[in-house]
């Protein structure tokens, strides 16, 4: 008879599947849509929605123009020592930074690090990392990895902020991905231990599209670095 205590099998698939990324039989974007910087793994540009194509927003059209959900947070913590210390550091210095776990958010994404796909963080369902309830306006994100390289753990993450309309009926409007991005490492790096250590130009900011934008994002991620 199996123990409840001890883990299934689809449990562990699970956990392995967040360690080591998910085979990308399942989806594999184009060369165009990779960056390859000197000291970091392959990084994909967009967050990745769980039919797994690239997040749109939820379909919102703004400014005329269908949303691409950008990459625009690299974080890198050179002290944990394993998978589970570096997600748990991470989600930890969130919290302490006022950007906590919280419901309200759709989920199930997925990034691309190195040449794998990675669920997102946090794993609960419906939940995202923000610094407000979803009943209030609030920036909020989810991240992926970590890819463990040269000694350091790398996620990536994709912010953003939104507002509440009441009229005619409650709904969440987007508002931003460079204030949300912009807030949320000034909050690591004023109350969570992390440094911002440089910018990368990911070259995912779309202008000259019809169909598809990216709002205000200025093609920039900020990498915030662990210094405790």
């Amino acid at each position: 008879m199996t123990s409840l205590f001890r883990k299934s099998s689809r449990l562990r698939e699970i956990e392995k599947s967040a360690r080591t990324g998910i085979d990308p039989g399942q989806f594999k974007p184009s060369p165009a849509d990779v960056v390859r910087i000197t000291g970091y793994p392959p990084l994909g540009k967009w967050m990745i929605s769980p039919e797994m194509s690239y997040a749109d927003w939820l379909g919102t059209i703004y400014e005329g123009k269908k949303l691409r959900e950008p990459i625009n947070v690299v974080i890198v913590d050179p002290l944990a020592t394993s998978y589970e210390e570096a997600v748990l550091r991470f989600l930890s210095a969130c919290k302490n930074a006022g950007f906590a776990s919280r419901t309200g958010h759709s989920s199930g994404y997925y990034g691309w690090l190195g040449d794998r796909l990675y669920p997102q963080i946090p794993s609960e369902k419906h939940h995202a990392l923000s610094d407000e309830p979803f009943e209030l306006h609030n920036d909020h994100g989810r991240f992926f990895g970590p890819y463990f390289l040269d000694g350091k753990h790398i996620l990536i993450g994709a912010l953003s902020r939104e507002k509440i309309a009441l009229e005619p009926e409650p709904e969440h409007l987007f508002v931003s991905f460079n204030q949300a991005r912009d807030r949320f490492a000034r909050a690591l790096a004023e109350k969570a231990g992390f440094k911002l250590t440089t910018f990368l130009g990911l070259g995912n900011a779309l202008f000259g599209e019809s169909a598809v934008g990216t709002g205000d994002h200025d093609g920039v991620a900020v990498v915030l670095t662990a210094t405790r």
